[in-house]
């Protein structure tokens, strides 16, 4: 008797009518969301940026991806700096394993060129810097693997770092330079 009183056709016919709203309108967000995903992405995969999204996140990183990519290193690489503070962990380690990238294809491209010893200090520099910016990534996120594979290769690539004061000579260099051997 009493679950009739609570539970009468018309309360129950008004409480599924509010559900169907309410997933009607849930349904129709999600599909407008969806459209708009895909009319961003088709812009972007023409190389150009709706103007109602220029300001957003992944306009301004789909623009420095396209400069990377058509070797506008510099543009790219203050873009991607630009987005440093911003996003998500995932979103900042994609922008350091960007910047690394650009720093890698750098000194690759100016360590083939010559065997002079600026150019290869150059190239080292760009090295250590992509360096510097993959371990950025990692810190971000430690399971992306391919930052794990271009740090990996670009480890090979730079000189082993000599230890302070290790070296040909018998003098102590740099570690122990103005302190005197034996008791005094």
């Amino acid at each position: 008797m009493i679950l009739n009183k609570v539970f009468n056709v018309k309360k129950v016919s008004y409480t599924l009518l509010v559900i169907g709203v309410v997933l009607l309108m849930f349904i129709s967000s999600s599909i407008f969301k969806i459209n708009q995903i895909n009319f961003f992405n088709e812009f972007i995969k023409v190389g150009e940026t709706p103007d109602i999204y220029s300001q957003s996140y992944e306009a301004r990183f789909s623009a420095a991806f396209r400069l990377a990519e058509k070797e506008y290193y510099k543009e790219a690489t203050n873009l991607f700096n630009n987005l440093v503070s911003e996003g998500s962990d995932n979103q900042k380690s994609a922008v350091h394993y960007n910047i690394g990238n650009i720093f890698f294809k750098r000194g690759l491209f100016i360590y083939g060129t010559s065997n002079d010893s600026k150019v290869a200090a150059e190239a080292e520099y760009l090295f250590r810097q992509a360096k510097k910016a993959y371990e950025q990534s990692l810190k971000y996120d430690n399971t992306h693997w391919d930052t794990k594979h271009n740090l990996d290769r670009l480890l090979t690539l730079l000189p082993s770092e000599p230890t302070p004061g290790v070296g040909d000579s018998d003098s102590p260099g740099l570690i122990m330079g103005n302190i005197p051997v034996g008791l005094p």
